[in-house]
């Protein structure tokens, strides 16, 4: 796990695969498609998913035809409902327990991306004024991480997500104010799908929700730009200047190109496939 990666009341904010139930491979669905090499439905474990709850090709993933799980992070809600929701009992040992346990991974992945941002706007300067607002909904979305599994499936999710994104929009557009007109250019939901962005000047950009799937981004600047929910799919980033980008994450990168190059907020990782 990467030392930088964020964390939210002290726990990290990342997958620890050692403490969960493999309930990527379980919970979650995927269709045949270049992304993957077979089509699996939500709540059947995947035909490579060992006993000990562990990926049997792990090694070897985009050989065998699986890049899709590779581009994947729960944000750590695999432990979180792994150990804490469900006390460490595995929906192995209680089958019980497996439809409930499959039904709540997905609420807490959410929740936990949500921590993601909240925390990562604590950071940023320019959102002082918000700070306050910020830590509430910080403490509101952890303390609804730890319901118990009936309540985290009734969970209201578009409500309160729809009270974080008003808050982190507040955030973006004070972060990209900094940067004058070009903080004001509005992307939001783009459709930007093959665009030739190479070497553009994307500073302090909003491409919230933009589609950049195989764009070409090389060498592109894209310093204070706001990426949240981004769809960079085989992006071309390399030599990409993302210094100060913000709600940028992992599975993000993980699905895009790029280089030794490009240069990465502090609290990602480089990916191992980028060249």
């Amino acid at each position: 796990m990467d030392t930088n990666a964020r964390s939210a009341g002290g726990r990290p904010l990342r997958g620890d695969c050692g403490n969960c139930f493999g309930l990527c491979c379980a919970a979650l669905p995927f269709t045949a498609s270049a992304d993957f090499a077979v089509t699996k439905k939500a709540g059947e474990p995947c035909r490579n998913l060992d006993d000990g709850f562990r990926c049997g090709i792990h090694t070897r993933l985009r050989q065998s035809g699986f890049p899709g799980c590779t581009v994947y992070d729960c944000f750590g809600a695999g432990q979180q409902v792994s150990q804490i929701t469900f006390g460490g009992t595995d929906w192995r040992q209680a089958p019980e327990s497996a439809a409930s346990m499959f039904a709540v991974f997905p609420v807490v992945r959410q929740l936990h991306e949500l921590l993601w941002y909240l925390d990562e706007a604590l950071t940023l300067a320019p959102a002082r004024p918000l700070y306050g607002g910020l830590r509430e909904l910080l403490t509101q979305t952890e303390e609804l991480t730890l319901l118990g599994p009936e309540d985290l499936a009734g969970l209201d999710m578009g409500a309160h997500r729809e009270r974080v994104n008003a808050l982190l929009l507040r955030t973006s557009e004070l972060v990209r104010s900094g940067r004058g007109k070009r903080g004001r250019k509005d992307r939001r939901g783009a459709d930007l799908i093959g665009a030739r962005l190479r070497g553009a000047d994307l500073r302090g950009a909003s491409l919230r929700g933009a589609y950049l799937i195989a764009a070409d981004l090389t060498g592109a600047d894209l310093r204070d730009a706001d990426l949240i929910g981004a769809d960079l799919r085989d992006a071309d980033l390399s030599g990409a200047d993302l210094t100060g980008a913000f709600f940028l994450t992992q599975p993000q990168l993980n699905a895009a190109r790029g280089d030794a190059a490009a240069r990465l907020p502090t609290a990602l990782e480089r990916p191992a496939h980028w060249s």
